[in-house]
């Protein structure tokens, strides 16, 4: 049997940013990250993530959901325990 190991490949850009202390010592406090820059990878993928809910919603407030008449809740729970 042989297996194969697939890598995802990763660019990686180093950056200079002036910051201040104080923000960087929150953000590795509240990260839990085990140092600086995994502190701030941890920051912004949780930004990221909270930007895309935010965008989400919106489309939801925007175009909301339309569902069939007739659509209930029950009927649902009901076809799924006669799965």
């Amino acid at each position: 049997m042989q297996y194969r190991i697939f890598a995802k490949k990763f660019n990686i850009m180093k950056v200079t940013a002036l910051l201040p202390d104080d923000i960087i010592q929150e953000v590795k406090k509240l990260s839990g990250g085990k140092n600086i820059t995994d502190s701030i990878l941890i920051a912004l993928r949780e930004y990221i993530a909270h930007q895309r809910i935010r965008k989400a919603i919106q489309k939801l407030k925007d175009r909301p959901l339309h569902f069939r008449d007739g659509f209930t809740a029950e009927k649902v729970r009901n076809l799924n325990r006669e799965l």
